[in-house]
């Protein structure tokens, strides 16, 4: 065979630019990025795309190593293997928000959260979640990055475990310095005549309050079904 057949030869043997966009890694990695900050489970990844187990499970591995996706905690399946794209970060649907960390619900933070905030309104005496938030941040009583919505779920749940009461601003008194009708939040012992109509715990329905309610399903982990709140709220109505 001359030297200019053996050329041909070996060109006729290189894969074709569309092969390469074909093979299991490629397929992977396009379905993986597509879903974006909610990733996919691997069961999902095998019916979207036809390929085997084997064939799924030596492209994933392939894709980590070169540190192209990372598999990431759901907290609604956490036997799951769930995969994303390197460059998204999980979604609070995943995750489970700023109370969880690695998959696990972070109790330790949450109960130095509701220390805190009891403190501060027993200090004030009343107090609003922008109030409780400002006070936290200008004193740095607590070291990690907090947000208005975080201090607003704990003192919301706080309500629900009736440690603290929820209450709406007269304007006069204690309330002098926020202004009428503003949502404020109290401790259950300094409740008096005249101190504020009383709107929260069982006044309403506790799924109002419920900073866990985008992720309540019928058949959830989070369930009415499973809530000791919304089953105590029943048994106060009956």
């Amino acid at each position: 065979m001359s030297r200019s057949q053996e050329t041909l030869s070996l060109k006729r043997k290189r894969p074709e630019p569309n092969t390469l966009v074909l093979m299991p890694e490629n397929v992977l990695l396009n379905l993986i990025k597509s879903k974006g900050d909610m990733g996919i489970w691997k069961a999902d990844m095998k019916r979207e795309t036809n390929l085997s187990e084997p064939v799924v499970t030596k492209a994933l591995k392939a894709l980590q190593g070169r540190n192209l996706i990372k598999e990431v905690v759901n907290i609604q399946n956490k036997g799951r293997k769930h995969y994303m794209a390197a460059e998204f970060e999980p979604s609070k649907e995943l995750t489970g928000g700023a109370w969880y960390t690695e998959g696990n619900l972070d109790k330790d933070f949450i109960n130095i959260l509701k220390k805190s905030c009891s403190k501060i309104i027993e200090k004030f005496k009343v107090a609003t979640a922008q109030g409780v938030y400002d006070f936290c941040k200008d004193n740095k009583i607590i070291s990690v990055d907090i947000t208005t919505q975080q201090i607003l779920e704990i003192l919301r749940s706080m309500v629900l475990d009736n440690e603290v009461v929820e209450v709406k601003s007269t304007g006069l008194g204690e309330f002098y310095k926020i202004p009428m009708g503003t949502v404020c939040y109290r401790t259950t012992s300094g409740m008096g005549l005249g101190q504020g109509p009383k709107v929260g715990a069982m006044a309403s329905i506790p799924c109002g309050a419920c900073p866990r309610i985008n992720q309540c399903m019928p058949d959830g982990i989070i369930c009415p079904k499973t809530c000791k709140y919304y089953q105590e709220w029943l048994d106060f109505g009956i």
